[in-house]
């Protein structure tokens, strides 16, 4: 699907419904006249065929205690394989309501309180505020800023590790907020030291869908032909891919039994709910015919990032953007025509743009914003005009 079919099909006015990114920007940033490229949904309805599962499955009116369907399995494995090469089985597979909750469950069983975990930073803030808030101790290792592009510093993750005894490291592949895709070479590297050190690796690729360049990803689970698959979890969800995550669903896969015995424990411990059979039955319907969907999508997603880039760089040569080798997040350096402590006022103030501000994902994140690319076109230009104007008044 090409991107005027898409928008012409899929697009739809979200104020009203109750929507965090269009009817939260009140209580979050104080105003509701600002442009919403903050929080990470879009403004697409879901693909038709799940819309269309949906309503079969609410018509027929009853909503008692669910089983996942084998169809789901089905559907989310062929998915997988077919577009990633990932080697997936039934009893690996578990469920959550969301990739956040399901990290936190999985560190109330790896760790103890007072443990280090580890994140790579400029990261998805969520990241830090779980394992503070389940009273283990953040390690942030710094990614190192090449301007366009963020890579990982092994020797200082390794010395960090080492010093703090960690037990277990968060990846992000796809990386929000820099948008990185980290390449085989690098996963292996990475693989190969927490192997070594005795570091469970926790891989969220809840991102791993959304590759507007068309950067090649590779999932922790396949890297030597599935070598470390008993030292890693890995999380992701149908919600971020296919806009669905008000469904709460998410999934947690976990190669090893022994680790699988454990997280199934801390489940009944918990007593928490594995998803909802909505979520499931709108899930199944997507990865079986949303491929097309996820075209358009992602056309969208190209076409508002080399917007952005052309219009802010030819107004101004020195903002850097990094590349959009995966995520609909833009990452946008503005230190050199902000000062950090007048970010917040000029971008949301006086340019009306309601973003997240990139001292929220910690290290290196400040004089940035994250600025989501899966929204509509006119959205998108919108902002953009009013931010380049902005900036322009205030260097006249």
């Amino acid at each position: 699907m090409n991107k005027e079919e898409f928008l012409k099909k899929y697009t739809v006015d979200r104020k009203g419904t109750a929507s965090v990114k269009w009817d939260g920007m009140q209580e979050k940033f104080g105003s509701s006249d600002l442009y919403p490229l903050w929080v990470a949904d879009t403004e697409f309805k879901i693909p038709q065929s799940s819309v269309t599962a949906l309503q079969k499955r609410v018509a027929h009116g009853a909503f008692g205690y669910s089983l996942t369907p084998d169809g789901y399995y089905d559907a989310y494995f062929t998915w997988q394989k077919k577009r990633y090469g990932i080697e997936l089985h039934k009893e690996w597979l578990r469920f959550g309501t969301g990739v956040v909750q399901s990290l936190s469950t999985l560190l109330q069983f790896l760790t103890i309180p007072g443990d280090a975990v580890m994140i790579m930073e400029p990261v998805y803030h969520p990241f830090r505020h779980v394992i503070e808030d389940n009273d283990r101790k953040v390690v942030a290792n710094k990614l190192v800023d090449f301007g366009e592009e963020y890579k990982m510093d092994l020797e200082k993750i390794e010395e960090q590790m080492v010093a703090n005894d960690v037990k277990v490291l968060m990846l992000c592949n796809p990386h929000n907020p820099v948008a990185r895709v980290w390449t085989e070479e690098e996963l292996a590297n990475l693989l190969e030291l927490c192997r070594k050190e005795q570091v469970i690796v926790i891989s969220d690729e809840i991102h791993h869908d959304l590759l507007p360049s068309g950067k090649k990803f590779v999932s922790a689970l396949s890297i030597k032909d599935g070598f470390y698959r008993d030292n890693m979890i890995m999380v992701d969800s149908p919600s971020k891919t296919f806009n669905m995550a008000g469904l709460l669903i998410s999934h947690v896969v976990i190669p090893n039994p022994q680790l699988r015995d454990r997280y199934d424990q801390q489940q009944e411990i918990l007593h928490a709910p594995a998803s909802n059979i909505l979520g499931m039955v709108a899930g199944q319907a997507a990865y079986s015919d949303g491929a097309d969907w996820l075209a358009g999508l992602l056309a969208v997603v190209k076409d508002n990032y080399d917007y952005l880039k052309s219009h802010l760089q030819a107004a101004f040569p020195k903002i850097k953007i990094t590349d959009q080798e995966g995520t609909y997040l833009a990452w946008v350096d503005l230190s050199a025509v902000v000062a950090p402590e007048e970010l917040k006022h000029v971008v949301q103030d006086q340019a009306k743009l309601a973003v997240d501000f990139g001292s929220m994902f910690g290290q290196g994140g400040a004089g940035h914003i994250r600025i989501n690319l899966a929204t509509t076109p006119e959205n998108l230009q919108a902002a953009v005009s009013s931010l380049v104007k902005t900036l322009q008044e205030k260097q006249a």
